[in-house]
């Protein structure tokens, strides 16, 4: 059982306490709602009568302002007497049937006696009512006393259960953050990474709808990858932003805790409302609710570039959120940030295995690898298939005149070049400084001459050269099919044809 589940036990013992002890037949507990400004009885202890006329009734702030004032103050209580208030005007209240007293000092049926439940801190936790006293007498300075101590003693016993709420919530978020944690280094992949994150903000921190989108960094927009609460094909996650576009509600003025929190009015001045059409339902009213707020939470990476962010909407308690639990929030965005770069890196370790870092082609490992397999399959199967080894005219003196970078740019270009000329089931290798190798699968002449005649046309400068060699037609292993295809390639550079098959 949660500590604030036990709130209703603990307020009901506190009715029946002061009933049984300083001898009052009605006691009733009018508790404070932050997320709603306003007081609800949630207890009453009393006749059915009284309880039926009472529990769940709602008294907001400015009707209590009239109640618990100078004029009705009392040694820390506040008594109301007969004909000071007309109750009438009251959203609710309870007369009991009785015949008021004729001696001075007797309760008389239209009396009223609070005592405010108050914080450490000073804000207001609750209010006891209290009625119908059993010797029918109005109190004493002294039974004042003793009723206001027991308040006190009772405003303390609320604040500490509602605290210890706070805190098991804090430590479920702790729990799902460590039990997160530890499965995020086993995810494949960020979908299942965002999705983890999304369910503990759910269930740690309450809130009912969670997203997480990741920017795509060649376009710029943010991508929604996994959310709990909404459908992923809804317009409030499909409508196309980019990060520029969020960019104005990330203001240090709406920064806790790394979160950023801005109230309704204040986001839809920095960004257009139609780029995210949703609207929260879960709201309240007063300083302390969520009213259609914007919670957001960018992912950073180690460089600390934004590479996407976390929307957290619909708390369960229609409250703001609290510092601590925006710290979790954060925390939360923390792991899911580490564990995608994680990912990423594991993703390119692997991908770096098998290919060239600058031209993102497959490496001579992988060339290798292929190389042996095609001939293998070509003999079994009878199946021809060409190799080609090509290299950069002239880069040598592209390098020396315009530095590296120049070079490093000619083969990235001639890299995507090779690409794009290549047929289903190519494959393009570098297998050294400016020397690449394409796979042409079941490939003779004609087809090695049009996949060679796309890649010229679309080479500027500087020029390339071809040498090509079949297998099993010109050599039936590994080492003597590239032996023969790099000679083809230097005779096409000593006689400048730019383009040699094997004889």
């Amino acid at each position: 059982m949660r500590a604030d589940e036990n709130l209703p036990d603990l307020l009901a013992a506190i009715a029946r306490t002061i009933a049984d002890s300083l001898g009052f037949e009605t006691v009733v507990v009018n508790l404070y709602r932050p997320a709603w400004n306003d007081f609800t009885v949630t207890t009453v202890h009393g006749s059915p009568v009284v309880h039926k006329a009472l529990m769940g009734q709602v008294r907001t702030i400015a009707e209590w302002d009239t109640l618990i004032c100078d004029a009705f103050h009392r040694r820390g209580a506040y008594h109301v007497p007969a004909g000071s208030y007309e109750w009438e005007q009251a959203s609710y209240s309870y007369v009991p049937v009785a015949e008021p007293g004729g001696a001075p000092g007797d309760w008389h049926p239209e009396d009223a006696l609070f005592l405010p439940m108050r914080h450490s801190g000073g804000h207001l936790l609750g209010i006891l009512s209290v009625d119908e006293p059993v010797h029918r007498r109005r109190p004493s300075d002294d039974e004042l006393d003793v009723l206001v101590s027991v308040a006190d003693h009772a405003a303390l016993a609320v604040q500490a259960a509602q605290e210890a709420a706070e805190a098991a919530r804090h430590r479920l978020a702790l729990e799902q953050l460590l039990d997160i944690s530890s499965r995020l280094t086993a995810e494949p992949a960020a979908d299942e990474i965002l999705r983890a994150v999304c369910r503990g903000v759910r269930d740690a921190l309450g809130f009912e709808h969670v997203a997480a989108q990741l920017l795509d960094p060649e376009s710029g927009r943010l991508e929604a990858r996994a959310a709990v609460g909404w459908n992923l094909d809804e317009p409030a996650l499909t409508s196309e932003f980019v990060l520029g576009d969020v960019e104005p509600l990330l203001d240090p003025a709406f920064e806790v805790s790394g979160c950023f929190l801005l109230p309704d009015d204040e986001a839809a001045q920095r960004i257009s409302i139609t780029s995210i059409p949703y609207v929260s339902h879960r709201n309240g009213r007063g300083p302390h609710a969520w009213d259609r707020h914007w919670l957001l939470v960018p992912l950073h990476n180690s460089a600390g570039a934004v590479i996407g962010l976390i929307w957290a909407d619909e708390p369960e308690d229609r409250l703001l959120p609290s510092e601590q639990k925006l710290q979790a929030l954060r925390i939360f965005a923390n792991q899911a940030a580490a564990a995608i770069v994680s990912a990423a890196h594991q993703r390119e370790l692997r991908f770096l295995a098998d290919h060239d870092p600058l031209t993102r082609l497959l490496n001579r490992r992988a060339f290798v690898d292929r190389l042996d397999s095609e001939v293998a399959r070509a003999i079994r199967y009878r199946r021809s298939f060409g190799l080609v080894i090509c290299d950069l005219d002239g880069f040598k003196v592209l390098n020396d005149q315009f530095g590296h970078p120049a070079g490093d740019e000619a083969l990235q270009i001639f890299s995507r070049v090779l690409e794009a000329a290549l047929r289903k089931g190519d494959d393009a290798f570098r297998i050294g400084g400016d020397e690449f190798a394409l796979v042409l699968a079941e490939a003779g002449e004609a087809e090695a001459r049009k996949v060679i005649k796309r890649i010229t046309a679309n080479v500027a400068s500087p020029r390339a050269s071809f040498g090509i060699a079949s297998c099993p037609e010109h050599a039936r292993d590994a080492q003597t099919l590239f032996r023969l295809a790099d000679e083809a390639l230097y005779e096409a550079k000593r006689t400048g044809s730019g383009l040699e098959f094997v004889a």
